[in-house]
């Protein structure tokens, strides 16, 4: 008998002061039977650090034609595509195609080094791709935060995200490897 998704509650709270965006979202996130929190925590941070009132996530792993989130228009085109981890340079590219924007959130240190070395020329063919990253350790700390039922405050300012529930207060610091297709050092 095959496993169902855990599902866990978060309301968010944000405040992202480089955009001017303000507001509080519940969400509903179905966490697949093969994804860990950690990589389920990394969403909800994504989430955060692109709020929007039409950001939804996608359906999961288990639709490889779309993003961990994704913004749409009131015509159904897609504004914003975010993955997170270290998707392939040929499922960036078509998300490109089918995107205005496209970002990435990577995570997992012993991976994204190899990935970014060994691909980043090719990303710097992707005009709308910008990656960023987050280190093992704060994801690990963001990761302890999770519980079935959360309410999370996020504060967005200079690529630092400083989030909070009732009993941790974590400052996660967002690096950038590539910034619309320009690598950043």
């Amino acid at each position: 008998m095959a496993l169902g998704a855990t599902i866990y509650k978060a309301t968010l709270d944000i405040s992202d002061l480089d955009r001017g965006w303000y507001g509080s979202r519940s969400l509903t996130v179905a966490r697949h039977p093969s994804e860990t929190e950690e990589r389920m925590m990394v969403q909800i941070l994504a989430f955060c650090l692109y709020a929007d009132e039409k950001l939804e996530f996608g359906r999961g792993l288990s639709a490889e034609d779309e993003p961990d989130l994704w913004e749409t228009n009131d015509a159904g085109d897609i504004g914003r595509w975010i993955d997170v981890g270290n998707p392939d340079n040929k499922a960036l590219r078509r998300a490109a195609g089918r995107s205005d924007d496209v970002v990435v959130l990577a995570y997992d240190e012993a991976k994204t080094g190899p990935w970014w070395l060994s691909n980043k020329g090719d990303f710097g063919k992707i005009d709308k791709l910008t990656i960023r990253t987050i280190s093992d350790e704060e994801v690990q700390k963001l990761t302890a935060m999770c519980t079935r039922s959360m309410h999370l405050a996020a504060t967005v300012q200079d690529g630092v995200v400083w989030i909070a529930d009732d009993k941790t207060n974590l400052e996660l610091h967002i690096g950038c490897l590539m910034r619309r297709g320009e690598p950043v050092f």
